[in-house]
């Protein structure tokens, strides 16, 4: 089969542009090449280059390998472990008994009430007795000795107006207790026992009330020369051998309430201090 002229020149023009695209894409991708950097460059890819676990490189592996404690690892955040030490729990260890609890100890309040005597107390005695409730542009109307009981009439600004002789002392020279005290006997935490101690002076009555379950075990010791009066809940006297000058009383509380622990005077009053305790 024979060629034209016009079809031989067109198959050569069609070769010439094929070997000059393949060449155009040889020199584009050696260009491609020369610009990107090799890998092994890169300090990114040289610092997260793998290596091989030692799992599957048994000859790589020391021959006794590290075993690391977890209390050794433990982070901060990580939860305290529980306190073994003997010294600090001795109440988990079978025989120790937990470290008793001292006794609460009780006292009156002596302001913020209705005082009907007091006793003088001076420092330096005798103590003034002025006109009025100041030191200055006052009287002196009078001098009492310590010791003397004295009958008050009113309190203000920390002075007493007594009504013999007729005038004001002041307070802090003075020992002076709340006619009337109605306060409640708690226990301090884990505890089960209470000193009650103070002073009535003059007439008035100081109650005490403690709270205690049936069946409960109450004792009461008496430190001074007054033993109180004890009431149950309903206000019925508790002991069937009460006789309100026991030293010590010991029994079974009937019903869960309320108790009272009761001291009067209708003269000059007297000191009292009593030991509670429930359990």
């Amino acid at each position: 089969m024979s060629f034209t002229s016009t079809q031989i020149l067109i198959v050569t023009l069609a070769g010439l542009a094929t070997a000059v695209g393949v060449a155009t894409a040889t020199i584009q991708s050696g260009a491609m090449k020369q610009s990107d950097p090799p890998v092994v460059e890169s300090p990114a890819a040289a610092s997260n280059e793998i290596s091989p676990l030692p799992a599957n490189n048994p000859e790589s592996e020391p021959a006794e390998p590290l075993q690391v404690e977890p209390e050794a690892v433990e982070s901060p955040k990580s939860q305290p472990q529980p306190v073994k030490s003997a010294t600090l729990l001795p109440a988990l260890i079978a025989g120790v008994t937990p470290q008793k609890v001292d006794p609460v100890v009780v006292t009156p309040p002596n302001s913020g009430c209705k005082i009907n005597m007091a006793v003088v107390s001076d420092p330096n005695p005798p103590l003034n007795v002025r006109s009025q409730p100041i030191v200055t542009d006052s009287k002196i109307v009078g001098k009492l000795p310590n010791n003397r009981f004295v009958s008050v009439i009113e309190e203000q600004n920390g002075w007493l107006r007594i009504t013999e002789p007729p005038g004001w002392i002041a307070k802090n020279r003075t020992e002076s207790s709340c006619s009337k005290v109605n306060q409640k006997i708690d226990f301090l935490p884990g505890g089960n026992e209470a000193i009650v101690k103070g002073r009535i002076i003059g007439g008035g009555s100081h109650s005490y009330k403690i709270h205690a379950a049936k069946n409960q075990t109450m004792t009461v010791k008496n430190r001074k020369d007054v033993f109180p009066l004890m009431l149950t809940p309903s206000g019925k006297l508790l002991g069937n051998s009460y006789q309100g000058n026991e030293t010590e009383w010991t029994g079974k509380i009937p019903v869960t309430g309320n108790y009272t622990f009761q001291l009067d005077s209708n003269f000059r009053g007297y000191e009292y201090e009593f030991y509670v305790r429930v359990r």
